[in-house]
């Protein structure tokens, strides 16, 4: 018997975790965070409903915190591996998992410094030494090659284009008589004709697909990215005020890097004092120039040409924590990029209680903001936002540019799973709220004649 347990990202757009079981094997593919409002995240404390130490493996789609962070609470509660990764994966993990754990130590010592927690003393969900045993379960798998994780089951990666090393996740289950069932698994997909990386690989076909559907129920602006930037920093510039742009260390950044050098090379803005203020955005930034493989071959060509992608100019890299906080003196017109991208912790909720409220701020969201975040409350038009235990007025310009998010949006969804060469017998629609979720499940129904349904959270399904 094959089944198949959404132990996250169903009815919620956060918390990827799927646990897939056959031939007495338990293979976990994702295990991420949920974020956002109080309630997703209590279920991080939630007891996991199978022995950690029973799984065979763990496959990871690519190096989101909430397709990957749960990882060090699962090895410190008895899993011992192996975790199955990309190489550029592998690499990026080295810094997010170690990050995710100090932003959870933090919290913890605030929590029990103000007095703001039922549980005394207030204790991380994971450290940063439960991090550091994670990392060393990692097993790199290139994308394309088949891989045995026991007799009868394999798998193989394909590259989504989301982020540096997003994958999507096939695997093969043998059944008696030589027959194979195999199962999909999307990860995120990513967008087609965007600075940096490879486009996805489409949907090649299989018995069943688990699919994400985080716009499913929406489209990207067609307007070109580039231009509404210049457009934000242009008006922002007059005002003489501070650009705030909540980017995701991974991808997010990059993006924004690669673009705003664009446009200064190009005369489009002028050439303002851009600030880096993210330890991880910074690692990362490195690892996407190292990453060749992984290039696009508009990128490629401007390495070859003796160009820095992601270093436009004026760029400024914050490192130690007193010279972010010295970023409360500058004045406008600058740009300060800071993680995380929808404002729920790290060095830009410290930008954000001290420019908020001023009117002449501009805040730029450039992905995804989940319901219960910051971020979104910030962009539903929120006039007061708590940050630290306070209340802080929101006096600021709010701008949002949707076309800049990794996220492939409903039309590009239906691309990418155009044409398959096998016909999936049961699409399960997860990743996103359920409206969205909805939205992708009829949409496929109408387009493609598949079923599709939309798992409840902890159900089992039998293959």
């Amino acid at each position: 018997m094959i089944s198949l347990t959404f132990l996250g990202a169903a009815g919620t757009v956060t918390g990827s975790r799927y646990l897939l079981e056959a031939h007495g094997a338990r293979f976990m593919v994702d295990a991420g965070l949920f974020q956002g409002n109080k309630e997703l995240r209590l279920r991080n404390w939630a007891g996991f409903p199978v022995a950690p130490d029973s799984l065979s493996g763990v496959i990871l789609t690519h190096a989101h915190i909430d397709h990957t962070g749960y990882l060090p609470r699962l090895v410190r509660d008895g899993f011992g591996g192996p975790t199955f990764v990309t190489p550029p994966t592998v690499r990026l993990l080295q810094t997010v998992l170690p990050d995710a754990a100090r932003l959870q130590e933090e919290e913890a010592r605030f929590a029990n410094k103000v007095g703001s927690t039922r549980h005394h003393p207030a204790l991380p969900l994971f450290t940063e030494r439960d991090a550091h045993h994670a990392l060393g379960t990692l097993q790199g798998v290139p994308f394309g090659q088949r891989f045995t994780l026991r007799p009868g089951i394999e798998f193989r990666y394909h590259r989504q284009g989301h982020i540096l090393g997003a994958a999507a996740v096939e695997i093969r289950i043998k059944e008696a008589g030589g027959d194979h069932v195999t199962v999909y698994f999307s990860g995120d997909v990513g967008r087609y004709d965007v600075p940096m990386l490879k486009p996805p690989e489409p949907y090649p076909g299989s018995t069943y697909l688990v699919v994400e559907s985080t716009y499913g129920d929406s489209f990207h602006d067609p307007a070109d990215p580039r231009e509404q930037l210049a457009d934000v920093i242009t008006e922002a510039a007059g005002r003489k005020g501070i650009i705030l742009i909540p980017a995701f260390a991974i991808d997010r950044t990059q993006e924004v890097l690669y673009l705003l050098r664009e446009l200064i090379e190009d005369g489009a803005i002028g050439r303002l004092p851009i600030y880096l203020d993210s330890p991880m955005a910074r690692e990362a930034t490195a690892v996407y120039r190292s990453c060749a493989l992984e290039h696009d071959a508009e990128m490629k060509e401007l390495v070859r040409d003796g160009v820095e992608p992601l270093v436009p100019p004026n760029l400024v890299i914050v490192g130690r924590v007193d010279e972010s906080k010295r970023l409360n003196t500058v004045g406008g017109p600058a740009i300060i990029i800071s993680a995380s991208g929808m404002a729920t912790g790290g060095r830009i909720l410290h930008h954000l209680r001290h420019r908020l409220p001023d009117p002449n701020t501009t805040v730029v969201f450039v992905g995804y903001q989940a319901a219960g975040t910051r971020g979104r409350r910030i962009l539903d038009g929120e006039r007061e936002i708590k940050i630290f235990g306070e209340m802080v007025p929101v006096h600021g310009q709010v701008r949002s540019i949707s076309s800049l998010s990794a996220h492939a949006d409903a039309d590009e969804l239906t691309i990418w799973a155009s044409g398959p060469a096998t016909r999936p017998a049961k699409v399960f629609v997860t990743h996103g709220e359920p409206q969205a979720s909805r939205a992708l499940a009829v949409r496929f129904a109408e387009r493609f004649g598949w079923e599709c349904v939309l798992p409840a959270l902890e159900e089992t399904v039998h293959l």
